[in-house]
């Protein structure tokens, strides 16, 4: 039997969440829920998605050839767990909904931590979620550094990290964003990041400055990582490489050498909307010294916590008992790795 789900949101990741979620064998998409009709709501409504909406809006739905599935008090009395992706500051707002029926919820990024039990990385600290009630799944650039961080403490040990994070303006579809110029987000050291990957691993020295460029593509993160021993680049390299979420490409020898290239290369392999899962890190652009570690890679802001938002919610329903139980499954049925 599936477990039954509901994903309240159906923007950005709530799209991509919903989908991930009708694929997994373990897991059931009982419906979605919308507060606007918008083009959106039409895609998921010709895609068969049960459409849940608020009493007394029905009709507006309808109005635009949407047949609500019911109201979203019956969508809620259906699930064991909720997917709240609603815009940041929203969540802790439903949280009170999901408290008032006993639900588990899964929150995202955009969310204070204090929003639910535990911050969530699959790779770091999956058995701590375990039959958790209320998980936050940390944002792009939060889950993929501590992707790459957890990944090497394990093989290397890390003592201390600093990064500068080059953030996309805005995504793709949204028409807002600085142009013409590079900004800093925020002005001040750390960025929101390094205080982030501290709600996972709090014992971590780590600082992080942030700016923000005039693109849609995708993150690019410059980390300086101090280990606790001495290593090679080859050793470095074999640590990333063992697990497919994580991809090492060789610029040179690929003539992939930019984000809209990390993009085309997706495209190609026929990834839906080139949704990239994988930390992009360029072999070219590792430097190993001694115990100090320079690593450059690519993150894919609309797509990376996809995987990690389905192992949160195996971790809340203990419907697996380890990362690389859940991961087997998600990594498989996303095909995660594609693009090594």
């Amino acid at each position: 039997m599936r477990a039954p789900v509901a994903v309240n949101g159906y923007g950005t990741i709530g799209k991509r969440v919903a989908e991930a979620i009708r694929q997994m064998p373990d897991l059931e998409l009982k419906g979605i829920v919308k507060y606007t009709p918008d083009y959106s709501v039409l895609v998921a409504y010709k895609q068969g998605i049960p459409i849940y909406v608020p009493e007394g809006k029905e009709e507006v739905f309808e109005e635009v050839g949407v047949k609500p599935s019911g109201t979203i008090d019956e969508l809620f009395g259906s699930v064991s767990l909720v997917v709240d992706a609603s815009p940041g500051g929203k969540g802790a707002q439903n949280k009170r909904v999901y408290v008032e029926r006993g639900l588990s919820a899964l929150f995202e990024g955009g969310e204070s931590p204090d929003v639910a039990e535990v911050s969530f990385s699959t790779l770091c600290n999956y058995r701590q979620a375990l039959g958790k009630k209320y998980i936050r799944v940390v944002s792009c650039n939060t889950t993929a550094l501590l992707r790459l961080i957890c990944l090497l403490d394990r093989h290397i040990g890390v003592r201390k990290v600093r990064a500068v994070i080059v953030r996309r303006a805005s995504d793709p579809k949204e028409d807002k964003g600085i142009v013409n110029t590079v900004k800093l987000d925020p002005p001040s050291i750390p960025s929101h990041h390094a205080i982030d990957v501290k709600t996972v691993l709090p014992g971590l020295d780590i600082e992080t400055v942030a700016l923000i460029v005039p693109t849609t593509l995708m993150h690019v993160h410059v980390i300086h990582i101090q280990a606790k021993r001495s290593t090679s680049i080859d050793e470095v390299v074999e640590a990333l490489s063992s697990t497919p979420r994580i991809v090492v490409l060789e610029g040179a020898k690929t003539g992939i050498d930019s984000t809209s290239k990390i993009v085309e290369f997706a495209r190609d392999l026929g990834r839906k909307r080139y949704d990239i899962y994988e930390n992009v890190v360029w072999r070219d652009m590792i430097k190993v010294s001694g115990d100090e570690l320079t690593i450059v890679q690519a993150v894919h802001q609309e797509a990376i916590v996809i995987p990690e938002n389905i192992d949160a919610i195996r971790a809340a329903l203990r419907l697996a008992e380890s990362a690389e139980e859940t991961m087997k499954v998600t990594d498989k049925v996303l095909n995660v790795g594609l693009l090594r």
